[in-house]
């Protein structure tokens, strides 16, 4: 794929500038946000998590530290070719830090939380993507 994008955020990670924009997304939080997160509080999966967390230029919808995994709820405009495109190298980028993206419909959280929560922690318990590039180098 090539590149758009030129990555040299100085703060890569919760930048001071998309701080208000971060508070603004928590407090009007969709309803598939809200149930997500129902599920994702507390350490409930077992994993600590944050909203609306920054990374680069963007902002996650939902961000576990520890094992550098990022959820994303999508509603029906990301269905559109061109949203589609952006979001496809949204993931790019966010990956480049190294940081593993989950997408999920608003509609599978609707229907079929359990089933969305098993994907989660299925990715959860997967080695991070930094430990299993040094696991197969020593290999």
């Amino acid at each position: 794929m090539q590149n758009k994008y030129i990555l040299f955020m100085k703060y890569p990670f919760s930048t001071p500038e998309l701080k208000e924009r971060r508070r603004e997304l928590r407090n009007n939080a969709t309803s598939a946000e809200k149930r997500l997160w129902q599920f994702l509080r507390k350490s409930q999966l077992g994993y600590k998590f944050t909203r609306q967390h920054s990374v680069d230029c963007f902002i996650l919808d939902f961000y576990c530290p520890s094992k550098k995994v990022a959820i994303e709820l999508d509603g029906r405009h990301h269905a559109e070719e061109k949203k589609r495109e952006y979001d496809k190298d949204r993931t790019f980028i966010i990956e480049s830090h190294e940081i593993r993206v989950l997408r999920f419909w608003n509609w599978e959280i609707e229907k079929s939380i359990d089933h969305v929560c098993k994907r989660i922690l299925k990715e959860l318990k997967r080695n991070p993507p930094s430990e299993q590039k040094r696991r197969s180098m020593k290999n």
